[in-house]
Protein backbone atom coordinates (compact mmCIF):
# COMPACT_ATOMS: atom_id res chain seq x y z
CA UNK A 1 0.00 0.00 0.00
CA UNK A 2 1.57 3.27 -0.88
CA UNK A 3 0.04 6.83 0.20
CA UNK A 4 1.50 9.97 -1.69
CA UNK A 5 0.08 12.95 0.06
CA UNK A 6 0.48 13.60 3.40
CA UNK A 7 -1.84 16.43 4.27
CA UNK A 8 -4.05 16.39 6.91
CA UNK A 9 -6.25 13.30 4.84
CA UNK A 10 -3.44 11.96 3.66
CA UNK A 11 -1.94 11.03 6.75
CA UNK A 12 -6.01 9.49 7.81
CA UNK A 13 -5.90 7.58 5.20
CA UNK A 14 -2.42 6.16 5.68
CA UNK A 15 -3.32 5.61 9.38
CA UNK A 16 -5.95 3.92 8.75
CA UNK A 17 -4.50 1.65 6.10
CA UNK A 18 -1.42 1.07 9.30
CA UNK A 19 -4.47 0.26 11.48
CA UNK A 20 -5.71 -2.19 9.43
CA UNK A 21 -2.69 -4.55 9.31
CA UNK A 22 -1.51 -2.91 5.54
CA UNK A 23 1.88 -2.49 5.01
CA UNK A 24 2.38 0.99 3.76
CA UNK A 25 4.87 3.76 2.70
CA UNK A 26 4.49 6.99 1.96
CA UNK A 27 5.77 9.72 0.36
CA UNK A 28 4.76 13.84 0.18
CA UNK A 29 6.53 16.59 -1.90
CA UNK A 30 7.64 18.42 1.02
CA UNK A 31 9.92 16.51 3.37
CA UNK A 32 9.78 15.89 7.02
CA UNK A 33 5.69 14.83 7.07
CA UNK A 34 5.90 11.27 7.72
CA UNK A 35 7.68 11.18 11.21
CA UNK A 36 4.52 9.94 13.29
CA UNK A 37 3.53 7.24 10.58
CA UNK A 38 6.91 5.63 10.42
CA UNK A 39 6.75 5.28 13.91
CA UNK A 40 3.88 3.70 13.74
CA UNK A 41 5.49 1.07 11.03
CA UNK A 42 5.28 3.17 7.61
CA UNK A 43 8.63 3.14 5.23
CA UNK A 44 8.98 6.57 3.96
CA UNK A 45 10.05 6.45 0.21
CA UNK A 46 12.74 8.76 -0.84
CA UNK A 47 11.15 9.36 -4.18
CA UNK A 48 7.70 9.18 -5.93
CA UNK A 49 9.35 6.27 -7.73
CA UNK A 50 10.21 4.83 -5.14
CA UNK A 51 6.86 4.58 -3.77
CA UNK A 52 4.84 3.79 -6.79
CA UNK A 53 7.36 1.00 -7.57
CA UNK A 54 6.64 -0.66 -3.46
CA UNK A 55 3.15 -0.82 -3.86
CA UNK A 56 0.60 -2.65 -6.64
CA UNK A 57 -1.79 -0.28 -5.17
CA UNK A 58 -1.23 3.43 -4.78
CA UNK A 59 -3.17 6.15 -3.47
CA UNK A 60 -2.77 9.80 -4.09
CA UNK A 61 -4.67 12.45 -2.10
CA UNK A 62 -2.99 15.94 -3.04
CA UNK A 63 -4.32 19.67 -2.99
CA UNK A 64 -5.56 19.65 -6.63
CA UNK A 65 -4.81 18.66 -9.97
CA UNK A 66 -2.02 20.87 -10.96
CA UNK A 67 -0.31 18.77 -7.44
CA UNK A 68 -1.61 15.55 -9.18
CA UNK A 69 0.23 15.89 -12.51
CA UNK A 70 2.96 17.85 -11.38
CA UNK A 71 3.35 14.20 -8.91
CA UNK A 72 3.15 11.96 -11.64
CA UNK A 73 4.62 14.22 -14.89
CA UNK A 74 1.26 13.88 -16.59
CA UNK A 75 0.27 16.54 -19.11
CA UNK A 76 -0.52 19.89 -17.98
CA UNK A 77 1.87 19.87 -15.28
CA UNK A 78 3.36 22.69 -13.95
CA UNK A 79 7.43 23.11 -14.83
CA UNK A 80 9.88 24.31 -13.24
CA UNK A 81 9.38 27.70 -15.23
CA UNK A 82 6.13 28.09 -13.31
CA UNK A 83 4.06 28.02 -16.36
CA UNK A 84 0.16 27.26 -15.77
CA UNK A 85 -1.18 23.72 -16.70
CA UNK A 86 -2.73 22.62 -19.81
CA UNK A 87 -6.56 24.07 -18.23
CA UNK A 88 -5.15 27.41 -17.84
CA UNK A 89 -4.86 27.19 -13.84
CA UNK A 90 -1.92 27.88 -11.61
CA UNK A 91 0.26 25.17 -11.08
CA UNK A 92 1.27 22.97 -7.51
CA UNK A 93 2.59 26.07 -5.59
CA UNK A 94 -1.07 27.71 -5.57
CA UNK A 95 0.50 31.38 -6.19
CA UNK A 96 -3.00 32.70 -6.86
CA UNK A 97 -4.11 31.59 -3.42
CA UNK A 98 -7.80 30.31 -3.92
CA UNK A 99 -8.93 27.62 -2.26
CA UNK A 100 -10.47 24.54 -3.59
CA UNK A 101 -13.24 22.89 -2.24
CA UNK A 102 -10.78 20.41 -0.57
CA UNK A 103 -8.91 23.04 1.13
CA UNK A 104 -12.38 23.75 2.86
CA UNK A 105 -13.41 20.39 3.86
CA UNK A 106 -9.39 20.12 5.28
CA UNK A 107 -5.90 20.62 3.62
CA UNK A 108 -5.13 17.79 1.82
CA UNK A 109 -1.75 18.13 0.73
CA UNK A 110 1.09 21.00 1.41
CA UNK A 111 2.34 21.73 -2.02
CA UNK A 112 6.50 21.44 -2.68
CA UNK A 113 8.41 23.55 -4.40
CA UNK A 114 9.99 22.95 -8.09
CA UNK A 115 13.77 22.03 -7.52
CA UNK A 116 13.40 21.37 -3.64
CA UNK A 117 13.89 18.12 -2.02
CA UNK A 118 11.06 15.97 -2.24
CA UNK A 119 9.55 17.17 -5.58
CA UNK A 120 9.30 14.20 -7.97
CA UNK A 121 11.36 16.08 -10.60
CA UNK A 122 10.73 16.04 -14.73
CA UNK A 123 7.82 15.22 -16.26
CA UNK A 124 7.52 11.79 -16.70
CA UNK A 125 9.65 10.25 -14.32
CA UNK A 126 6.94 8.42 -12.41
CA UNK A 127 5.46 6.75 -15.68
CA UNK A 128 7.88 4.07 -16.43
CA UNK A 129 6.78 2.29 -12.90
CA UNK A 130 2.59 3.17 -13.09
CA UNK A 131 2.38 -0.29 -15.31
CA UNK A 132 0.55 -3.17 -13.45
CA UNK A 133 -0.33 -1.11 -10.58
CA UNK A 134 -3.84 0.71 -9.71
CA UNK A 135 -4.07 4.49 -9.35
CA UNK A 136 -6.53 5.60 -6.30
CA UNK A 137 -6.49 8.82 -6.96
CA UNK A 138 -8.71 10.70 -3.74
CA UNK A 139 -7.93 14.45 -5.01
CA UNK A 140 -11.05 16.46 -4.97
CA UNK A 141 -12.05 17.43 -8.62
CA UNK A 142 -14.07 17.61 -11.35
CA UNK A 143 -15.84 14.84 -13.83
CA UNK A 144 -13.81 16.20 -16.35
CA UNK A 145 -10.40 15.75 -14.47
CA UNK A 146 -10.98 12.93 -13.58
CA UNK A 147 -11.77 11.04 -17.05
CA UNK A 148 -9.01 12.57 -18.31
CA UNK A 149 -6.28 11.21 -15.68
CA UNK A 150 -8.11 7.80 -15.65
CA UNK A 151 -7.15 8.00 -20.03
CA UNK A 152 -3.30 8.73 -19.20
CA UNK A 153 -3.54 6.31 -16.56
CA UNK A 154 -4.28 3.58 -18.56
CA UNK A 155 -2.08 4.58 -21.37
CA UNK A 156 0.75 3.95 -18.93
CA UNK A 157 -0.25 0.46 -18.75
CA UNK A 158 -2.26 1.04 -15.00
CA UNK A 159 -6.22 0.73 -13.59
CA UNK A 160 -7.56 4.14 -12.48
CA UNK A 161 -10.35 4.43 -9.50
CA UNK A 162 -11.25 8.18 -8.64
CA UNK A 163 -12.52 8.42 -5.64
CA UNK A 164 -14.63 11.29 -3.58
CA UNK A 165 -14.21 11.56 0.73
CA UNK A 166 -17.28 12.47 2.39
CA UNK A 167 -15.66 12.72 5.38
CA UNK A 168 -13.17 14.95 7.39
CA UNK A 169 -9.61 13.71 8.77
CA UNK A 170 -10.76 12.21 11.73
CA UNK A 171 -13.69 10.18 10.33
CA UNK A 172 -11.33 8.58 8.18
CA UNK A 173 -11.40 4.35 9.17
CA UNK A 174 -14.96 4.95 10.94
CA UNK A 175 -17.94 3.56 9.67
CA UNK A 176 -19.22 6.90 9.04
CA UNK A 177 -17.12 7.93 6.69
CA UNK A 178 -17.85 7.40 3.27
CA UNK A 179 -15.26 7.27 0.18
CA UNK A 180 -17.12 7.15 -3.31
CA UNK A 181 -15.40 5.18 -5.94
CA UNK A 182 -15.82 4.94 -9.56
CA UNK A 183 -13.44 3.38 -12.22
CA UNK A 184 -12.08 0.18 -13.51
CA UNK A 185 -14.15 -2.70 -12.00
CA UNK A 186 -11.59 -5.32 -11.87
CA UNK A 187 -9.04 -3.02 -9.55
CA UNK A 188 -12.09 -1.75 -7.80
CA UNK A 189 -13.02 -6.10 -6.89
CA UNK A 190 -9.49 -6.36 -6.22
CA UNK A 191 -8.95 -3.80 -3.69
CA UNK A 192 -12.25 -3.10 -2.20
CA UNK A 193 -11.55 -5.37 1.11
CA UNK A 194 -8.22 -2.85 0.99
CA UNK A 195 -10.08 0.61 0.40
CA UNK A 196 -12.48 -0.02 3.03
CA UNK A 197 -9.80 0.13 5.81
CA UNK A 198 -10.94 4.04 5.28
CA UNK A 199 -14.53 3.61 5.98
CA UNK A 200 -17.78 2.98 3.90
CA UNK A 201 -16.53 2.23 0.18
CA UNK A 202 -19.53 2.75 -2.19
CA UNK A 203 -18.70 1.84 -6.06
CA UNK A 204 -20.86 4.06 -8.43
CA UNK A 205 -19.85 2.06 -11.55
CA UNK A 206 -16.64 1.79 -14.49
CA UNK A 207 -17.06 6.01 -15.99
CA UNK A 208 -14.20 7.26 -13.91
CA UNK A 209 -15.48 10.87 -13.62
CA UNK A 210 -18.74 9.48 -11.78
CA UNK A 211 -17.57 9.62 -8.04
CA UNK A 212 -16.32 13.22 -8.74
CA UNK A 213 -19.84 13.67 -9.69
CA UNK A 214 -21.43 12.90 -7.07
CA UNK A 215 -19.21 14.58 -4.85
CA UNK A 216 -19.20 18.09 -6.01
CA UNK A 217 -22.96 17.70 -6.00
CA UNK A 218 -23.31 16.09 -2.35
CA UNK A 219 -21.20 18.79 -1.52
CA UNK A 220 -22.60 21.52 -3.52
CA UNK A 221 -26.16 20.45 -1.10
CA UNK A 222 -23.70 21.12 2.24
CA UNK A 223 -22.70 24.31 0.84
CA UNK A 224 -26.93 25.33 0.35
CA UNK A 225 -27.35 23.95 3.56
CA UNK A 226 -24.58 26.31 5.33
CA UNK A 227 -25.31 29.37 3.24
CA UNK A 228 -29.40 28.92 4.28
CA UNK A 229 -27.98 28.61 8.65
CA UNK A 230 -25.58 31.26 8.11
CA UNK A 231 -28.27 33.67 6.66
CA UNK A 232 -30.89 32.38 9.26
CA UNK A 233 -28.17 32.92 12.23
CA UNK A 234 -27.20 36.85 10.99
CA UNK A 235 -31.23 37.24 10.74
CA UNK A 236 -31.88 36.17 14.05
CA UNK A 237 -28.39 37.86 15.85
CA UNK A 238 -29.32 41.21 14.31
CA UNK A 239 -32.20 41.05 17.23
CA UNK A 240 -29.46 39.65 19.66
CA UNK A 241 -30.64 36.57 19.77
CA UNK A 242 -27.72 33.61 20.43
CA UNK A 243 -27.08 31.19 17.76
CA UNK A 244 -27.23 28.75 20.10
CA UNK A 245 -30.66 29.33 21.23
CA UNK A 246 -31.99 29.28 17.90
CA UNK A 247 -29.95 26.71 16.20
CA UNK A 248 -31.97 24.11 17.56
CA UNK A 249 -34.81 25.39 15.98
CA UNK A 250 -32.82 25.28 12.75
CA UNK A 251 -31.78 21.72 13.07
CA UNK A 252 -35.74 20.81 13.64
CA UNK A 253 -37.08 22.33 10.55
CA UNK A 254 -34.57 21.39 8.64
CA UNK A 255 -34.79 17.51 9.40
CA UNK A 256 -38.63 18.24 8.24
CA UNK A 257 -37.98 19.91 5.07
CA UNK A 258 -35.61 17.03 4.46
CA UNK A 259 -37.99 14.17 4.52
CA UNK A 260 -39.92 16.10 1.36
CA UNK A 261 -36.88 15.22 -1.09
CA UNK A 262 -37.44 11.95 -2.00
CA UNK A 263 -41.09 13.32 -3.21
CA UNK A 264 -39.36 15.94 -5.67
CA UNK A 265 -36.35 13.17 -6.59
CA UNK A 266 -39.61 11.31 -8.28
CA UNK A 267 -41.31 14.29 -9.51
CA UNK A 268 -37.81 14.99 -11.32
CA UNK A 269 -37.35 11.57 -12.45
CA UNK A 270 -40.96 11.41 -13.79
CA UNK A 271 -40.87 15.09 -15.22
CA UNK A 272 -44.23 15.08 -12.91
CA UNK A 273 -44.17 18.27 -10.97
CA UNK A 274 -48.48 18.60 -10.56
CA UNK A 275 -48.33 17.18 -6.78
CA UNK A 276 -47.97 21.15 -4.61
CA UNK A 277 -48.85 21.50 -1.41
CA UNK A 278 -47.28 25.00 -1.93
CA UNK A 279 -47.22 25.57 -5.78
CA UNK A 280 -44.11 27.88 -6.88
CA UNK A 281 -45.93 31.20 -7.58
CA UNK A 282 -47.46 31.23 -3.98
CA UNK A 283 -43.78 30.48 -2.90
CA UNK A 284 -42.08 33.62 -5.65
CA UNK A 285 -44.81 35.68 -3.96
CA UNK A 286 -44.22 34.81 -0.82
CA UNK A 287 -40.11 34.84 -1.18
CA UNK A 288 -39.67 38.74 -1.55
CA UNK A 289 -40.50 39.06 2.14
CA UNK A 290 -37.19 37.00 3.17
CA UNK A 291 -35.44 39.64 0.70
CA UNK A 292 -37.25 43.06 2.66
CA UNK A 293 -36.65 41.04 6.08
CA UNK A 294 -33.67 40.78 5.50
CA UNK A 295 -32.98 44.65 4.41
CA UNK A 296 -34.79 46.10 7.70
CA UNK A 297 -32.76 44.21 9.43
CA UNK A 298 -29.58 44.98 8.03
CA UNK A 299 -28.48 41.40 6.32
CA UNK A 300 -27.22 40.88 3.15
CA UNK A 301 -29.32 39.26 1.04
CA UNK A 302 -26.59 37.63 -1.18
CA UNK A 303 -27.28 34.33 -0.59
CA UNK A 304 -31.21 34.62 -1.19
CA UNK A 305 -31.37 36.41 -4.07
CA UNK A 306 -30.47 33.62 -7.00
CA UNK A 307 -32.90 31.76 -5.09
CA UNK A 308 -35.59 34.41 -5.90
CA UNK A 309 -34.75 35.05 -9.35
CA UNK A 310 -34.94 31.49 -10.10
CA UNK A 311 -38.30 31.21 -8.45
CA UNK A 312 -39.41 34.40 -10.54
CA UNK A 313 -37.62 32.69 -13.97
CA UNK A 314 -40.10 29.35 -12.90
CA UNK A 315 -42.87 31.91 -12.71
CA UNK A 316 -41.98 33.62 -16.08
CA UNK A 317 -42.16 30.05 -18.07
CA UNK A 318 -45.11 28.75 -16.87
CA UNK A 319 -44.44 26.54 -14.31
CA UNK A 320 -45.96 28.53 -11.54
CA UNK A 321 -48.68 26.39 -10.78
CA UNK A 322 -46.45 23.23 -10.22
CA UNK A 323 -43.93 22.19 -7.38
CA UNK A 324 -40.60 23.89 -6.78
CA UNK A 325 -39.20 20.78 -8.20
CA UNK A 326 -39.82 22.29 -11.43
CA UNK A 327 -37.24 24.60 -11.39
CA UNK A 328 -34.62 21.77 -11.22
CA UNK A 329 -34.29 21.68 -14.75
CA UNK A 330 -33.70 25.57 -15.15
CA UNK A 331 -30.49 25.25 -13.72
CA UNK A 332 -29.55 22.84 -16.68
CA UNK A 333 -27.63 25.07 -19.32
CA UNK A 334 -27.30 21.73 -21.02
CA UNK A 335 -31.05 21.84 -21.61
CA UNK A 336 -31.09 25.17 -23.30
CA UNK A 337 -31.19 24.18 -27.26
CA UNK A 338 -32.91 20.57 -26.57
CA UNK A 339 -36.07 20.51 -28.56
CA UNK A 340 -39.04 19.58 -26.00
CA UNK A 341 -41.04 16.86 -27.07
CA UNK A 342 -43.66 16.33 -24.38
CA UNK A 343 -43.69 17.05 -20.94
CA UNK A 344 -42.25 13.36 -19.89
CA UNK A 345 -39.85 12.91 -22.49
CA UNK A 346 -36.84 11.83 -19.82
CA UNK A 347 -34.82 11.74 -23.43
CA UNK A 348 -34.17 15.27 -23.84
CA UNK A 349 -32.87 15.50 -20.15
CA UNK A 350 -30.86 12.89 -20.21
CA UNK A 351 -28.65 13.46 -23.13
Amino acid sequence: MTVIGLGAMGRALAGAFLDNGHPTTVWNRTAGKGGELTERGATEAATVTEAIAASRIVVLCVLDYDAVRDVLGAPGAQGASGAPGADGAVGADGADGVASVADILDILDTPGTPGTPGTPGTSGTVTGVLAGRTLVNLTNGTPRQARELARWVSEQGADYLDGGIMAVPPMIGTPGSLVLCSGSPEAFTAHERTLSATGTVSYLGEDAGRASLYDIALLSAMYGMFGGFFHAIAMVGSEKVPATEFTPLVVSWLNAMITGLPAMAKAYDTDDHSAAASNLRMQADAFVNLLDASGDQGVSAELLEPMGTLLHRGVAANLGGGDISALIDLLRTDLAGAPDTGSNDMNRRRK
